[in-house]
């Protein structure tokens, strides 16, 4: 049986999104089909929209999406119609990393979530007509009023919950939070220091000031988004249009450096720079991610007093554990996402894009 949607398709990279109707298929057995109330709009979305990345064109991409379910495949036993979820990204369960607790680093995590555009066994779950559109992406292509997701993909929560709040903690939150709390788990008195006051960068604020960590130093060239940083728990911001980031950091830790870093733009230079300020046995959490192929020079003698620069996908979480977490702590006014989120309706999708894009907005998130 075909069931029929409106989703917004990507035609080709660097087209706007164009909404229009859709056939889905039914849930296979690992699957869940669910109606989507709301979804974030993230900048993986807006990078593979613009063709900047090897997913299948046309395609529906969306991968923070939340919702309420409507069907389940026969080997599902994790949740059941009627339950509100939350999507995530998916990932095998099987391999040795799934096994030990990591999915973000499941073997299979590039084609079942980013660049494969199809299910492990090579179909789409969308077409339009006759053609199969790229879709799948992230276990759920949620940019959809329903969408057929990954089993491994949905987080049960309590349905008194606020879909359209907490959807943004499938990707961006997540990461942002898993960087501090998963990587550098700041100890009692040290520094930590977090480039880029976007989404996750604003939510790796909100999970340091639930740490010991004695400063909380954020850098933008934004100044609304850094007094916005300090609202969420920056003890420090640097104006990098006006002062010098390695130069400060020097006076806000009495030279000592930062024990931790999280480096969110995806520019290089300032990932070098995050290194530098680095005390020894330091960590600087590569989360932006610059071109294909883009690389970065190091200091060999400066890394070797201990000092560590390591790439995050996801916030290294387990969805299942982390997701209810954010969700408790949402819910109890202890991280304030809402000052992060704009919603849009579906409909204006490309004017979220447009604003995102701009910096208008932080975190859109289409509302179904």
């Amino acid at each position: 049986m075909t069931i029929t949607t409106t989703a917004a398709v990507v035609e080709t990279g660097g087209a706007a999104f164009e909404l229009g109707e859709v056939q889905l298929d039914e849930p296979q057995s690992h699957e869940v089909l669910v109606r989507v109330v709301a979804a974030g709009v993230c900048h993986t979305d807006l990078g593979v929209a613009s063709g900047a990345l090897p997913f299948p064109l046309p395609g529906v991409l969306g991968h923070e999406g939340a919702g309420i379910v409507e069907r389940v495949g026969a080997a599902v036993r994790g949740v059941t119609p009627g339950d509100h979820v939350l999507c995530s990204f998916a990932s095998c369960g099987a391999c040795d990393s799934c096994r030990d607790g990591h999915p973000a680093y499941c073997r299979t995590w590039l084609p079942l979530n980013l660049i494969g555009g199809t299910r492990p066994d090579g179909t789409s779950p969308i077409a339009r007509g006759e053609h199969a559109l790229g879709g799948h992406f992230f276990g759920q292509s949620s940019f959809a009023r329903l969408a057929v997701v990954n089993e491994r993909s949905v987080v049960k929560v309590d349905p008194a919950a606020p879909l359209e709040l907490l959807a943004p903690l499938g990707c961006g939150v997540q990461t942002g939070a898993g960087a501090v709390w998963n990587v550098l788990k700041p100890a009692p008195g040290q520094h930590i220091l977090i480039t880029g006051a976007g989404a996750v960068g604003l939510s790796a604020v909100m999970a340091a000031r639930l740490t010991p960590a004695a400063s909380i130093i954020a850098v933008d060239r934004v100044p609304a988004r850094l007094e916005l940083a300090k609202s969420l728990g920056a003890t420090h911001t640097i104006d990098a249009t006006t002062e010098d980031v390695g130069d400060a950091v020097t006076t806000i830790t009495g030279g000592l450096g930062v024990h931790g870093a999280v480096e969110t733009t995806g520019n290089v230079g300032v990932l070098r720079t995050t290194v530098d300020a680095l005390a020894p046995r330091g960590t600087s959490v590569i989360v932006g991610a610059p071109p294909f192929g883009t690389t970065v020079e190091l200091d060999v003698n400066a890394m070797i007093p201990g000092r560590s620069v390591v790439g995050l996908t996801l916030g290294d979480s387990e969805i299942q554990t982390l997701i209810p977490v954010l969700v408790d702590l949402v819910a109890s006014g202890r991280f304030p996402l809402d000052k992060l989120v704009s919603f849009y309706d579906f409909t204006d999708i490309n004017s979220a894009v447009a604003d995102m894009i701009s910096g208008a907005a932080i975190k859109p998130v289409l509302r179904f």
